[in-house]
């Protein structure tokens, strides 16, 4: 199947450090090489990958501090895309809404899948006058504020298998806290749940500019606590080490999460997740398996004292069943092929899979 992936510019793919879409369109493509499928990435110049690159851009854009209007690269992105989309048997999108309009009037089929949250009034319209364009959710709970949208599948986010693995050497001794630091991700609950619990919390996370005011208000006051160690940004090579040697990865988000990805990273590592009760989190974590889902700072220091009673070996062996990259490409083909059908629209060229 020839297949384009179609991934923003804000990041290359893979990002070199924090970039949770990014990421995953690298998994993604990679894999589907490794299926045997013909695949050109969209994407900035730096990107690195196994597929064709067709660069939109010279760097990822947020490497380059000349760049004031980000959607400029982005409509050339899109037309770049227009211009040879009927060498393709599918076009897959990573951009939300942006293709419906241009898209939904040529010929090869396109899918978008919708990364990020969709509880915003703004959206409403969009998916009212767009019914026709295939979505794909990243979990079941991403869909319940937009009901009327033409959802194809979901299909939950895999990593690569060997690209984190447990530590085994590390033996666990404190708490983890990955990903970004913002308001919902409450890296300050995590703060409590560890100074309540007595263990150490080691911090590895980035701050938007965005955020740099509730960091600096908010946040950095309490990283002086003796119990706490503020890391900064990590990138892929450190999670392994940083991942296998705590005893849980604290997720104590207050929103909707769409997905969430550190949680597959941590039991990658085999570490189990203690998670609050929201979004995506019913839908990842195996509770009592893979880790314990809390409604609250009490209930996350409970699960703490029961963490010990869950198999790493086990948290491991679940994440491979679950959150491989190859079973995330398979359900993608799959999608394709349920597109392409509905379509009535032959395949270009079969590609020998297997």
């Amino acid at each position: 199947m020839r297949i384009a992936q179609i991934a923003p510019l804000y990041e290359a793919v893979p990002p070199k450090l924090y970039g949770g879409t990014e990421r995953v369109v690298s998994y993604l493509t990679e894999a589907l090489v490794d299926l045997g499928h013909d695949v050109t990435l969209f994407a900035s110049g730096d990107s690195m990958t196994s597929a064709k690159l067709e660069a939109a851009w010279p760097r990822a854009l947020r490497l380059d501090p000349t760049i004031r209007d980000a959607l400029a690269p982005h409509m050339l992105l899109l037309e770049r895309v227009r211009k040879i989309a009927h060498e393709f048997d599918v076009l897959h999108f990573h951009l939300d809404y942006l293709p419906f309009p241009l898209f939904a009037t040529l010929d090869t089929p396109f899918v978008t899948t919708l990364h990020g949250r969709l509880d915003l009034p703004e959206l409403q319209p969009v998916f009212d006058t767009f019914t026709d364009a295939p979505v794909v959710s990243i979990s079941d709970s991403q869909r319940l504020p937009l009901q009327q949208a033409n959802w194809l599948n979901t299909i939950y986010h895999g990593l690569p298998d060997q690209l984190l693995t447990p530590q085994s050497h590390k033996k666990p001794e404190y708490l983890a806290f990955l990903g970004r630091i913002c308001p919902e991700k409450r890296v300050d609950t995590a703060i409590k749940i560890a100074a309540q619990s007595g263990l150490p919390l080691k911090i590895a996370a980035k701050v938007d500019k965005v955020d740099q005011e509730y960091f600096k208000t908010e946040i950095e006051p309490l990283l002086s606590q003796a119990h706490v160690e503020f890391i900064g940004e990590i990138n892929e090579a450190q999670k392994p080490e940083f991942l296998s040697g705590a005893k849980a990865l604290l997720f104590p988000i207050d929103w909707s999460e769409p997905f969430g990805l550190v949680m597959i990273e941590s039991m990658a590592c085999g570490t189990p997740v203690i998670a609050f009760n929201r979004g995506s989190v019913p839908e990842v974590i195996d509770h009592g398996v893979t880790g314990f889902i809390c409604e609250d700072v009490q209930g996350a220091v409970a699960a703490l004292q029961r963490i010990d009673e869950l198999s790493r070996s086990e948290i491991r062996s679940q994440f491979e069943r679950r959150f491989s990259s190859k079973i995330m490409a398979q359900n993608y083909v799959d999608s394709y092929t349920a597109l392409l059908e509905a379509t009535r629209r032959p395949m270009l060229r079969r590609v020998a899979v297997g």
